[in-house]
């Protein structure tokens, strides 16, 4: 058992709750918003999303709304 982190108080008990950890500021900036990074991600899924419907409509010979009908 380690115990040199551990605070004994005045009565000898030990302190058996838990040790905070530190708290600290992410430095590498905020990815939320209208970032760079945020708008490459969002341009590069617009695109998958683009080529996934005209897969659909060349395999299925429907667009999107053709295929939803039939269901």
């Amino acid at each position: 058992m380690r115990t040199s982190t551990a605070i004994i108080d005045d009565q000898g008990k030990l302190n058996n709750f838990a040790i905070e950890p530190k708290v600290y500021i992410d430095e590498q900036g905020d990815r939320t918003g209208f970032t760079p990074y945020a708008e490459m991600l969002n341009g590069r899924l617009a695109m998958i999303g683009f080529i996934s419907l005209i897969a659909l409509e060349v395999f299925t010979g429907h667009g999107i709304v053709g295929v939803l009908a039939n269901l």
